[in-house]
């Protein structure tokens, strides 16, 4: 994958943010790992997961190194996160190309009605610079408030989720 200039990305997408002006989208960095751990148990407490310390530090671990697919951005709002997004290159054989994958997204409530918004917008310019031609992600049925969203700026997909444990079963 292409090195992104996140820099220059996310200044020119600053330039033109009218949505939010108060709201700063922009690459997650090593001084944000408090922040960026609170919004991140938002997110797993949103799903229902439990989050391990084992898990939190290697997640966070491929997000600071530039060598792995795994990205962050955040949106900030006076010096504080309210919202990230972590994404990603994912090989698409049938196209022949890689297209961005959006693993996680979550703005805090009491920054809702917008943010979202501007990380996806944030991540379709991206997904552009990159060439991925489109972005996909998953989220649950019942996630009706970030459905909304979705609605508005991509299209349902009529592909099914499915997962398989990698744990052998006893006979």
């Amino acid at each position: 994958m292409a090195a992104l200039n996140m820099v220059a990305v996310i200044e020119s997408y600053n330039e033109h943010n009218k949505l939010s002006p108060m709201t700063l989208i922009r690459e997650l960095k090593e001084a944000d790992f408090e922040q960026w751990l609170e919004l991140y148990q938002v997110y797993a407490e949103h799903y229902r997961v439990a989050l391990t310390e084992t898990g939190i530090q290697t997640t966070w671990g491929w997000l600071m190194d530039s060598s792995h697919p795994l990205q962050g951005l955040v949106a900030v709002q006076e010096s504080a996160l309210v919202g990230m997004a972590h994404f990603r290159a994912m090989p698409n054989p049938l196209r022949g190309q890689n297209i961005g994958f959006l693993d996680d997204l979550v703005v805090l409530p009491s920054a809702r009605g917008g943010v979202g918004q501007l990380l996806l917008d944030k991540l379709q310019r991206i997904g552009l610079q990159e060439g991925w031609g489109l972005f996909r992600w998953i989220t649950r049925d019942n996630n009706y408030q970030a459905r909304r969203l979705y609605d508005k700026v991509a299209s349902k997909s009529d592909w099914n989720v499915y997962e398989m444990s990698c744990h052998i079963q006893p006979e």
